[in-house]
């Protein structure tokens, strides 16, 4: 069927106009969508790998006892031990350098003697840091105020740590399914569980530097720092060692990934709208209609929807005819 070229004039001009910007450039299909949750992926790759290897490794504290410093404060009298801090010199292992982590404390030079230890994953020897979990004992009942107050807040840690870990795992399912159907809802779902897993691991770090607190400011019994010798407080050094460094890192890198994600689902959302725009004119056909200018004749600056209900005939040239 042949077309007026008034008709043809109007398609043409929607489609162009459909094609433009607000601002009158052409819109062009955008990458927005993929980089961004190319990135996030790789951030949130990289967050739970760090987060894995600080949770599972020895290295957040380095306490390093000078030994045989010790040894020689004692021979020349410039400090001196208890007969009970003497027994314990060579069977304690407060007076050897050591590493602690979230579960084990581990020692790499030397070991205590008498101390049942066993070998960790990488070589050296540690015992475990007891959570009393579960304290089939009842050890606990005897545990002073503030004691029960570390103990508690160690465990918050340990939770808050499996439950950042949960929220990631479930993150992972939300994002695969939203990049397949390209949803920005669950891309947007996936940042929320994201940054959920972000607060809890910042949560967890602040509650280790809480439990250091006490450990080493207010709990005065053994076996924490308060209690310990005056000379053994003098030669030892405490440290942050790599494994507290890479979980704060590894936390920084799972909020990057949540605005990521974030960024992502606007992208999406974006590039849906205008494809839609784009799509436009081939859903909607357009015919002209008595209402376009009373029916004498099309408008050739303006185009209508179709209205089927009072169709006219059709004549070939520039004309249009109406029945009434």
């Amino acid at each position: 069927m042949n077309v007026p070229s008034q008709f043809r004039c109007s398609i043409l001009s929607i489609r162009i106009d459909l094609n433009r910007s607000p601002s009158g450039d052409t819109v062009r299909p955008m990458v927005c969508s993929a980089i961004t949750l190319s990135l996030a992926t790789v951030a949130g790759v990289i967050s739970v790998a760090l987060l894995g290897i600080a949770f599972g490794t020895d290295n957040w504290m380095y306490i390093r006892v000078d030994r045989k410093q010790i040894q020689e404060d004692i021979a020349s009298g410039a400090g001196s031990l208890s007969e009970a801090d003497q027994e314990r010199f060579e069977s304690s292992g407060l007076f050897r350098s050591r590493t602690q982590g979230l579960f084990r404390t581990c020692y790499p030079e030397t070991k205590p003697k008498g101390v049942e230890l066993y070998l960790s994953p990488v070589e050296t020897y540690c015992e475990n840091i007891d959570y009393y979990i579960p304290d089939e004992e009842n050890l606990t009942k005897s545990f002073s105020e503030e004691r029960m107050a570390r103990l508690h807040m160690a465990r918050s840690m340990i939770a808050l740590f499996i439950a950042a870990f949960f929220f990631v795992f479930v993150a992972f399912w939300t994002g695969v399914t939203g990049c397949w159907r390209r949803s920005p809802g669950n891309i947007g779902t996936t940042a929320a569980l994201m940054l959920f897993a972000c607060l809890f691991s910042a949560g967890s770090m602040g509650l280790w530097h809480g439990v250091q607190y006490y450990e080493q400011k207010k709990l005065n019994e053994a076996p924490f720092y308060q209690s310990w010798p005056p000379l053994l407080q003098e030669r030892s050094v405490t440290v942050f060692d790599w494994s507290y460094f890479i979980a704060w890192v590894g936390v920084g890198w799972v909020l990057v990934s949540a605005l990521l994600f974030v960024g992502a689902s606007v992208c999406l959302k974006r590039e849906m709208y205008s494809e839609k725009r784009r799509n436009l004119p081939y859903i909607m056909p357009v015919y002209p209609t008595k209402s376009s200018n009373g029916g004498y004749g099309p408008n050739p600056g303006y185009a209508y929807a179709a209205s089927y209900s009072q169709p006219g005939p059709y004549y070939s040239g520039q004309q249009y005819a109406y029945n009434y």
